[in-house]
């Protein structure tokens, strides 16, 4: 947790530097590359975890896989590795992002299908997550077949299960019940 808290606080510095700078579009773009780069590559997140590799190296490494960064993202890796806290680097793009999205008045809905969601639902989600919430969303689709059918819509904390996996889990609660 404290590492989550710490990642917190160096988005948060990050944004507010950015933000006076004009800069936060542009280093947001950059912590989503960071993010995928991360996801992608599990060279580069066992890099970035791990003790043995020097700081220089590491730092070498970023540079040239994100050699077109702001100057603000190039200013964070340099205070992540002069802190020793580089292994966060994921949590904080993650968290400067979240952050951002919330300043701009933005959010992530998570739609979990079985299949791939159609564009016309899409605009469904995206119409009800409006709705509820009063914000614009990006919708995020991941695809589960335990879910059988249905979906589980989560945006922030509100999470709504209409799968069809959770009303069969529903139905045996009720018969071993009764």
């Amino acid at each position: 947790m404290s590492g989550s808290r710490a990642a917190i606080r160096y988005a948060k510095a990050v944004l507010s530097l950015a933000t006076d700078q004009k800069a936060a579009e542009a280093v947001n773009s950059d912590m989503k590359h960071i993010t995928e780069a991360i996801a992608q590559s599990v060279e580069l997140n066992q890099m970035l975890q791990s003790p043995v590799v020097r700081s220089s190296d590491k730092k070498e490494v970023l540079l040239s896989v994100f050699k077109n960064a702001n100057t603000n993202t190039t200013n964070l890796i340099d205070t992540l590795i002069s802190n020793k806290r580089l292994a966060l680097l994921n949590d904080v793009a993650v968290s400067y992002t979240r952050l951002y999205d919330q300043l701009r008045g933005r959010q992530v809905a998570t739609v979990t299908t079985a299949v791939p969601l159609t564009n016309d639902l899409r605009t469904k989600v995206l119409a009800k997550v409006k709705e509820l919430t009063g914000k614009e969303a990006e919708v995020k689709n991941i695809i589960d077949e335990s879910i059988l059918g249905g979906f589980v819509l989560r945006v922030g904390d509100i999470q709504y299960n209409a799968s069809i996996s959770n009303k069969l889990d529903k139905l045996k609660r009720e018969f071993t019940l009764n």
